[in-house]
């Protein structure tokens, strides 16, 4: 990203309101951030962007001096700090290409780590900051049952059964994301520094908040959409019945993606977020590790990817149609609109791409607008 745009960038995600939709809007309209600001005036905002109200515009206008002194500000830190900061709009940067596909996507994110954010299998593990030992050897069963798969495993840094989900990842030699209601100066809570530590040499520390930014309670639930949307995958281990992790489990369903509870006992508190969201058809119950294996079908992507590798060379394919296999190979189940973004093309001219495979054997369809290749 050039550093001129990256500047305007950094600014335009410092104004209280302007979110992915209002970026895209603003973005699409303008073409760039630096136009935003430059080239744009309060009326044209306001009169041209359908959904940017006189409201936002003015702010827009009104806030340039301070966001301009911020941006400064956190752009030299983050290259003092080797902090990536990564854009929604920038395609040669990092930013998770999966959330690129929601409208409450993160304009930009702040990243220090060495673990890829693309083409991993990447599962969210979020659960009660109450945990239990049955918790806490649910989360360790599971975790060794899918490190030999080398999942990326992301959580949110917190008490309970995130922090179990982080150590265990790092004690079973697995990268792990912290996601974060913070700037990556301020982490919360402090007693899990040397972790967070720990975890930038296997893994790293994630946020959309700049530097400085303490952790209110709103950001805790922009926090788990992070987690949620990153997730191929979110097991919830022990939750109460209302608290963060049953929000990340209600999120992740809304991105249609596949959610696990671990069942436990009706007479403990801990698990009762979790028995009601298996009751209520919002989690699929999840004993072991091989389950999710099972259901991801992560077995079956590795015996018939030497095959996918001959038909690739034999079958009259297009480019595109070949393109579409291999992310499938990589990266195994996957949704309709990650792989319109992926290959670059319309989700309708890619439901034609899509049937045509089918009927070639290649892939199959699955619950929730994914795809994987055929066993």
């Amino acid at each position: 990203m050039k550093k001129n745009d990256l500047f305007y960038q950094v600014a335009l995600s410092l104004i209280d309101g302007i979110g992915g939709k209002n970026a895209r809007l603003l973005f699409m309209y303008c073409g760039s951030a630096q136009n935003i600001f430059q080239k744009w005036t309060t009326n044209q905002f306001h009169q041209t962007i359908p959904g940017i109200g006189l409201k936002t515009a003015q702010k827009i206008e009104d806030s340039k001096k301070e966001v301009f002194k911020k941006a400064t500000e956190i752009i030299e830190k983050c290259e003092e700090y080797n902090v990536k900061i990564l854009s929604l709009f920038e395609k040669d940067t990092e930013f998770p290409d999966v959330l690129r596909n929601y409208e409450d996507s993160p304009l930009l994110m702040y990243y220090k780590g060495n673990a890829t954010l693309n083409d991993k299998k990447i599962i969210g593990i979020v659960g009660t900051r109450q945990a239990t030992d049955y918790g806490r050897d649910a989360v360790e069963k599971i975790l060794t049952e899918l490190a030999p798969y080398k999942p990326l495993i992301i959580s949110g840094l917190a008490y309970g059964i995130d922090i179990a989900a982080h150590k265990t990842a790092l004690k079973l030699g697995l990268e792990t994301i912290g996601v974060m209601a913070s700037g990556l100066d301020i982490i919360y809570p402090a007693e899990h520094k040397k972790i967070a530590f720990e975890m930038l040499e296997n893994g790293g520390l994630l946020t959309e908040n700049p530097f400085g930014t303490t952790p209110d309670a709103r950001r805790f639930p922009a926090r788990n959409r992070i987690i949620a949307g990153m997730s191929d995958a979110l097991v919830v281990v022990e939750a109460q019945i209302k608290g963060g992790a049953v929000i990340t489990a209600d999120i992740a369903n809304d991105y249609n993606k596949d959610v696990f509870a671990v069942p436990g006992s009706i007479k403990s508190e801990a698990s009762l977020g979790c028995n009601l969201l298996i009751q209520q058809n919002k989690a699929m119950l999840v004993n072991s590790g091989a389950d999710i294996i099972q259901f991801l079908e992560w077995d079956n992507a590795q015996k018939i990817n030497k095959q996918i590798h001959l038909d690739l060379d034999t079958l009259d394919l297009t480019e595109i149609e070949k393109k579409i296999l291999k992310h499938l190979k990589e990266k195994g189940q996957t949704q309709i609109d990650v792989l319109a973004y992926q290959i670059q093309k319309p989700v309708q001219e890619l439901n034609a791409l899509l049937l045509n495979l089918e009927l070639l054997n290649l892939i199959k369809s699955i619950p929730g607008q994914k795809y994987s290749l055929k066993n």
